[in-house]
């Protein structure tokens, strides 16, 4: 459903009656609505910057989760007045570093003493193997600079469209953007972010027998970090896909009336715009969100595999319980991701394309014929797909091919195991036969 003059806010309907706002008219869904402090119109490329943090409704949703991110230090971005913006030497900024120099220093330590419990000889190969899964869950730090902050204009830009779009929405439709309910689930994702990634080392502490205290500590912030860019990519496919839903209304309702054609125009345009903002957004986070697959797919084989190993050689024990915890932790993230892309990307495209596959060309005009055929067009040359800057379209297709290549490396890394141990059996022989024939030689 879309938003209706019931669902305005109450500082929203008392605005209304006092002018600031144009009450929404049922029977004209599509009237065109000139707003004041300086009438901005459709064709203004500048608007007014009091109007665009007016009608930003999807920023004060998502407040909580940029806030979080300026604390930890993961994006520093700036809420300016009307914009976004990302500045290398800003307060906010500078803040990121000195919090990214202290953790560094800190997880550096933790990574050294990750790295001689694996280098200490006499490990089997599995072990070897337990050992690179915390490791891995590391690197996502050291790569933060490179993977986040080096496309902080492209996130500040992804954030200035649905600024202006949300505007351009409310001019064309009458109805500002409300999104319901969503701030307190933004809220509840900050906390349970960090909860999560608390519970999950605190349990590989009493479940691990490797694994001390005082190094968990070190995996708090990343794992919130990945539970938090998680949570910002379900808040952002969950607001494309409900303006993409109340578009397809509108877009039904212009459709009843004659001589539609310039209302399709309008909201052809909106889709086109909605349909750039998907595809800034996986350019935005091209590098968190590609680190973020590879570390999923890392992950995954290796806790599967010493899953496997340790069931097959000591039976079910709690060591392949935390094993275990952290290869479906993995799967879960990467199954939000890609099922929310692909949610998002349906209803804008075969939704879309649907509605006005059904409309019936003979109630129509020749004008308002064209515009629904350019609106395919637009369509088939625009395809809504979240795709990470050319190196991956995030869908379930991306689900089953991360499983696809963890079972073929997980076989590869099975038969590796196998051989080490045959090898290892063949030389266990040799060895028993050189000694019966050195003792039959000294008899």
């Amino acid at each position: 459903m879309f938003p209706d003059k019931k669902a305005f806010s109450k500082s929203q309907r008392e605005q209304s009656a006092n002018g600031t706002i144009p009450e929404y008219d049922a029977r004209r869904p599509s009237q065109r609505i000139r707003i004041q402090s300086g009438d901005p119109t459709r064709g203004n490329k500048d608007p007014d910057p009091g109007l665009l943090d007016k009608y930003d409704n999807f920023y004060d949703t998502t407040k909580s989760l940029l806030v979080l991110f300026q604390i930890m230090g993961v994006m520093p971005i700036e809420r300016m007045k009307g914009g976004t913006i990302f500045r290398w030497h800003s307060p906010t900024t500078c803040w990121a570093y000195f919090v990214y120099l202290v953790e560094t220093l800190f997880v550096s330590i933790i990574f050294k003493e990750r790295l001689q419990l694996i280098l200490k000889p006499g490990k089997r190969f599995d072990e070897y193997i337990y050992g690179v899964i915390f490791l891995s869950i590391l690197i996502p730090h050291f790569l933060l600079p490179v993977g986040a902050w080096t496309n902080g204009s492209e996130v500040a830009k992804f954030k200035n469209m649905w600024t202006k779009f949300q505007l351009k929405y409310y001019q064309m439709t009458g109805r500002p953007v409300i999104f319901h309910r969503l701030t307190l689930i933004t809220y509840s994702l900050c906390i349970i972010s960090w909860v999560i990634g608390i519970f999950i080392m605190v349990a590989q502490y009493y479940l691990q027998p490797d694994m001390l205290l005082w190094h968990t500590f070190g995996y708090y912030h990343i794992l919130a970090m990945l539970n938090c860019l998680c949570s910002l990519w379900f808040i952002n496919c969950t607001a494309k896909g409900r303006v993409a839903v109340w578009l397809a209304d509108d877009l039904y309702q212009a459709l009843q009336v004659k001589d539609s054609a310039s209302k399709l125009a309008d909201y052809r345009e909106m889709w086109v715009d909605l349909s750039h903002m998907m595809q800034q957004l996986g350019k935005a986070y091209s590098g968190m969100y590609a680190l973020y697959c590879l570390l999923v797919l890392l992950t995954t084989i290796v806790a599967t595999y010493g899953c496997l190993t340790e069931i097959l050689d000591y039976g079910l024990s709690l060591k392949q319980a935390g094993l275990f915890i952290i290869s479906f932790y993995c799967l879960t993230l990467l199954f939000i991701i890609c099922n929310e892309a692909h949610a998002a990307s349906r209803k804008m495209g075969p939704e879309f394309r649907e509605r006005l596959l059904n409309v019936n060309l003979a109630s129509i005009d020749h004008k308002t014929m064209e515009e629904v055929n350019m609106f395919l067009t637009a369509i088939d040359q625009n395809p809504p797909i979240m795709n990470l800057n050319g190196y991956a379209n995030i869908n379930r297709k991306l689900i089953t091919s991360t499983l696809t290549s963890s079972a073929t490396y997980l076989v590869m890394l099975m038969q590796f195991r196998l051989s080490l141990m045959r090898n290892a059996a063949i030389a266990a022989r040799k060895l028993q036969i050189a000694m019966m024939q050195q003792n039959t030689t000294t008899t």
